[in-house]
């Protein structure tokens, strides 16, 4: 967990402190994710059901119409925001279209104990989300946004080692860069009150994305063991 001296931003410098956050809380730094991105040694990497279980997962948190990127360009009133906002909304719809297109590849996830419940509890993760990206809060839905995009790097590796394994060509990512979607939070900041609602949006984002990758590691210890 990243120190309270790190996690509290100072004027000014918001981007920096989303960095921080996603680099610490984000999928980038979750060992089960990690172990598909690294794959350090044979125990170390996913197996293609992990992967499998993955995809439909991510599918069933992220592969709907309307998704974070939408509802947040719904809620932003920021012009400085604007460019950005159509870009990663149109660059996460081919996102989406990539993740369903690798799910169904993948075929139905794998039987796991608890399957009911786990999708129950995806389906609450949608849910918070969904009221998170849609808050009336000035920078809340922006923070979220600007989370997601960044914390889809590390989930994007993971669908391409995904596809790879089940001989799709992996697709060109559209989404805008890490630099650009720095300058824009940044932009958009700068003053306490809009840095704690975008720090408080990535969070909550980040949260509920570290939830899944849990999930989805618990799923794969109960197959382990029965196998």
């Amino acid at each position: 967990m990243m120190n309270e001296a790190a996690a509290r931003p100072n004027p000014g410098d918001i981007s920096q402190v989303i960095e921080a956050l996603v680099a610490v809380d984000g999928t980038v730094a979750h060992t089960h994710a990690r172990s598909a991105r690294v794959g350090i040694g044979r125990d170390a990497a996913l197996t293609p059901p992990d992967l499998a279980d993955a995809a439909h997962y991510l599918c069933l948190l992220h592969g709907r119409h309307p998704g974070v990127i939408d509802h947040a360009a719904t809620r932003s009133t920021e012009s400085t925001a604007r460019a950005w906002l159509i870009g990663a909304a149109d660059g996460f719809a081919r996102e989406r279209a990539y993740l369903t297109q690798v799910t169904v590849a993948a075929g139905p996830a794998p039987s796991t104990t608890g399957q009911s419940d786990c999708e129950a509890i995806v389906s609450q993760q949608r849910h918070a989300l969904d009221m998170l990206a849609q808050s009336d809060r000035r920078g809340c839905a922006m923070g979220a946004a600007v989370a997601l995009l960044l914390d889809w790097q590390a989930v994007r590796q993971i669908l391409d080692m995904a596809a790879i394994r089940l001989g799709l060509e992996p697709h060109p990512c559209h989404l805008p860069d890490r630099s650009t979607t720095f300058s824009v939070a940044a932009a958009i900041g700068g003053d306490d009150a809009t840095d704690r609602a975008i720090q408080f949006g990535v969070r909550q984002l980040l949260s509920q994305q570290r939830g899944l990758w849990d999930l989805l590691q618990a799923r794969a210890e109960i197959r382990r063991q029965k196998s």
